[in-house]
């Protein structure tokens, strides 16, 4: 899952960056709000967290700004601001949650995965395909009910092909999905993570469109 932090405290802004990154999330994280604001067509991102207190722009003309754009990507609003004006103002432009400061990170991941699954139909914490079960709650895997250790990156593939079981997904798109800008990517990273996901969870799982990409295999 690829997030745009928008946040101008570094101390906040680090703490999250390096917390939803060990939580298995890519981030790309801007501290000016108008740079902010144009990022967020420079990459595929699932999510967005946004300060509402920005230098140059503030954090809810940034939100309206993207809607009245079209530009539907979920936003989680953080701020300092507790005042419920500021909780309806930000709702009514656009935001789809609102978290004030101080927070703990586990609640901000949460509520990132939540906006993530129901823009994706998704009610459940649990993502299923055949006998393999995620739940992005506590970022575990098992297949037949036995848990199988995988890496943040293969988890992250793995919830990247269940949100997306009926698309083709290109290296290219599975690369955005993956790192950030800030990761440094080899050529043929992609294919050694599809490997090892074959490896652990069966062949069956990935299935190869050659010249294309790659799909969810069809269930037994």
């Amino acid at each position: 899952m690829r997030i745009l932090l928008v946040e101008d405290d570094m101390l906040i802004g680090d703490g999250i960056n390096v917390g939803l990154a060990e939580l298995g999330f890519s981030v790309d994280w801007f501290t000016d709000g108008i740079l902010g604001q144009k990022a967020i067509t420079a990459a595929p991102y699932d999510a967005v967290v946004l300060d509402l207190s920005l230098p140059g722009i503030d954090g809810l003309d940034i939100v309206r700004q993207w809607r009245q754009q079209k530009i539907d990507t979920p936003v989680l609003i953080l701020t300092a601001r507790d005042a419920l004006k500021e909780k309806i103002s930000g709702l009514q432009f656009g935001a789809d949650d609102y978290l004030c400061k101080p927070f703990a990170l586990e609640e901000v991941a949460a509520r990132l995965q939540a906006l993530v699954r129901r823009r994706n139909g998704q009610l459940s914490s649990q993502l299923q395909y055949a006998d393999i079960v995620f739940d992005s709650s506590n970022y575990t895997v098992t297949k037949a009910g036995v848990p199988v250790v995988l890496t943040s990156r293969e988890i992250k593939l793995l919830e990247l092909f269940l949100l997306n079981r009926n698309r083709v997904l290109n290296k290219s798109i599975i690369q955005e999905k993956l790192y950030s800008w800030s990761d440094d990517v080899s050529s043929n990273t992609v294919e050694v993570h599809i490997h090892n996901l074959r490896h652990k969870l069966g062949r069956q799982l990935i299935r190869t469109i050659y010249g294309i990409g790659y799909i969810l295999g069809e269930e037994a």
